[in-house]
């Protein structure tokens, strides 16, 4: 897919293959997993960080302007909440948004940038982020929030 929406929700795994070990460049919509399956294990690669290998490398990309708590179980005074799976019912003045009810991945992927963005614009300083499971798609979805929650240069 060309620029807009990835079908998976989130953008690509790309994988650097010019070294003697092919290394995780990024997580994405194919779980590392998968390919090292095909492949054998992924070398850990290590960035510049003026000059990173492959786009969504720098430490705090993807993040909104408020700040973000990861691994919730709920948010605290005027912070907002991005939620996952089954979660208690909270008020609708609450400014929670669940990126899937059914825990679906895939699901969850395709609402992440717009949930961020939208709790972004509530105003809100915080937004404490459930847990996020870390296997298959999940890897991708929490190193985009790690990016995200990852502190900024003044």
């Amino acid at each position: 897919m060309a620029g807009g929406r990835p079908e998976a929700g989130i953008e690509s795994t790309i994988v650097d293959l010019t070294g003697r070990q092919a290394g995780l460049l990024r997580p994405g919509a194919i779980p590392t997993g998968d390919i090292e399956a095909l492949i054998g294990p992924l070398a850990a690669v290590i960035d510049r960080t003026d000059a990173p290998q492959s786009p969504g490398r720098l430490e705090s990309h993807y993040a909104p302007r408020a700040l973000l708590r990861l691994n919730a179980d709920s948010p605290e005074k005027d912070e907002a909440f991005l939620a996952f799976g089954p979660t208690l019912t909270l008020g609708k003045d609450d400014h929670v948004l669940n990126l899937s009810e059914k825990g679906d991945m895939i699901q969850a992927a395709g609402n992440l940038y717009a949930m961020l963005r939208a709790l972004d614009e509530t105003g809100l300083k915080r937004i404490a982020v459930a847990p996020i499971p870390a296997d298959g798609l999940g890897e991708a979805i929490n190193d985009r929030l790690q990016r995200a929650a990852a502190p900024r240069p003044q």
